[in-house]
């Protein structure tokens, strides 16, 4: 900003020692000073100060908002490698099918950052998934998201990361994927076929409140990204409710990301828009727990949103219509079907529950909420890919730390306790008890689970 201002102007900023001596630079190149002159002169000085500051607020406002722009869209989630290593520093090893990423350095390092990138080539692979040395971003950077970002959040995001952001010297490891997916010039191709290059646009026949959680959802939180199944070349089928595919789940790095339509089973049907807010405000709800890559978007990203764009987001979201699925509940139904002459708990898989899941989630599944959540209705365990579940079994988990939330808890991992078989068993006994109808886990679901965890 100070290099678009006139040097008087700056000199004039520096308050009444300054006019001081302009006024004597005035009188040495012998300006005649009148008292009428010397008035005109205070007053545009005045002015000049007060335009000057106007710019100055201005200008920290643009960073402040950038530094939340930033928060939305969960920078430091990749680009941070870990909590003793600096803000936006890179480094993070990015687990893809091709390969492990990873994460560059985006701090204002004129050396091994962004220190010399402009607006524009800020934008361009912000926006455009082009570096400054024109190669192509993989996009496990979701710039096929942000393509969508307004030029006012691209600049706010530019302010920031420029002026808010420390400098940090550091060069992360080199991304090197095997033949053919270390060739970027092919990444052209696959940008074109699959990247809706466009900026958002507001529906006319939404309310405000209705595109701004598009937005959220669509451009900065680049939920789709998660959320959204992919194709074969691994793009997201969809980036918009225009498509039945968009926010319908996908597997992400072992974890399958959940549904956000509005079925009934897995999705979010029977959640009210507040009980969504609350849970991307504190990891928690009547439904369920946050477990996995989510547990990180809400600690670094989502408990940090202001009130008004966490209910635009559940407004978004509950209008998204419901999906075919394969699952159901049904609160009324017998609590879990067993033959005749044999006990609940010789039913495969009531045993280990009774004896290892009962103490936390009881007997009815009903759980403790919100800080155990339950099993019985919940939209996690009715997931048609039960991925989360078994890997959840085998490896345990722990809830997020929010300002607002409850203290998390752990889940301990049973993967040296329990069969493949044995956690199939009970998976699939949850799966199918308390009104929870979904299909069975298989004892190869679980090993092939084992296997991928183990690589």
């Amino acid at each position: 900003m100070k290099s678009r201002r006139t040097v008087s102007d700056w000199i004039i900023r520096m308050g009444k020692e300054t006019r001081i001596l302009l006024s004597a630079v005035l009188l040495a190149m012998g300006a005649i000073v009148t008292d009428t002159q010397v008035s005109i002169a205070t007053a545009a000085a005045g002015h000049a100060a007060e335009a000057a500051g106007k710019d100055e607020s201005a200008f920290d406002a643009l960073v402040t908002r950038g530094a939340y722009l930033a928060t939305i869209a969960d920078c430091t989630g990749c680009h941070t490698a870990g909590a003793a290593h600096p803000a936006f520093g890179g480094g993070l090893a990015i687990n893809s099918p091709f390969g492990t990423i990873y994460s560059t350095n985006i701090t204002p390092d004129p050396e091994t950052g962004i220190g010399r990138y402009s607006y524009e080539d800020f934008s361009r692979a912000v926006r455009g998934g082009i570096r400054k040395d024109g190669k192509w971003l993989y996009p496990a950077m979701p710039y096929p998201s942000f393509t969508a970002m307004s030029d006012e959040d691209a600049r706010a995001l530019y302010a920031y990361f420029m002026h808010g952001v420390k400098p940090v010297r550091h060069t992360p490891s080199q991304t090197r994927l095997p033949f053919p997916f270390n060739q970027r010039w092919t990444l052209k191709f696959w940008d074109l076929a699959f990247v809706e290059h466009k900026r958002f646009e507001p529906r006319a026949d939404r309310g405000e409140k209705w595109n701004r959680g598009a937005y959220l959802v669509q451009a900065l939180g680049h939920c789709g990204a998660c959320h959204t199944p992919r194709g074969l070349a691994y793009q997201e089928k969809a980036y918009s409710e225009t498509s039945s595919d968009y926010l319908t789940g996908a597997l992400i790095d072992n974890w399958f990301a959940p549904e956000l339509t509005g079925n009934t089973a897995a999705g979010l049907g029977r959640w009210t828009e507040e009980e969504i807010a609350a849970f991307l405000k504190t990891g928690h709800s009547g439904h369920t727990a946050a477990f996995g890559s989510m547990v990180a978007v809400i600690e670094n990203s989502t408990q940090y949103l202001r009130q008004e764009d966490l209910d635009a987001v559940a407004h978004y979201l509950k209008s998204l219509p419901a999906t075919g699925e394969k699952s159901s509940y049904n609160p009324r139904r017998t609590p879990a079907v067993i033959p005749a002459g044999m006990s609940r708990s010789e039913k495969p898989g009531a045993g280990i529950y009774s004896g290892f899941c009962a103490k936390c989630h009881r007997n009815e599944g009903s759980g403790k909420p919100p800080k155990f959540p339950p099993l019985s209705g919940s939209s996690i365990v009715l997931s048609e890919n039960a991925s989360s579940l078994i890997r959840l079994m085998l490896e345990g988990g722990k809830g997020p730390r929010t300002k607002t939330g409850p203290k998390p808890e752990k889940m301990p991992g049973y993967a040296e306790r329990f069969t493949d078989r044995e956690i199939a068993e009970v998976l699939t006994f949850i799966r199918n008890s308390w009104g929870n109808k979904a299909p069975p886990v298989t004892t190869r679901d679980v090993y092939l689970m084992r296997e991928a965890l183990n690589e």
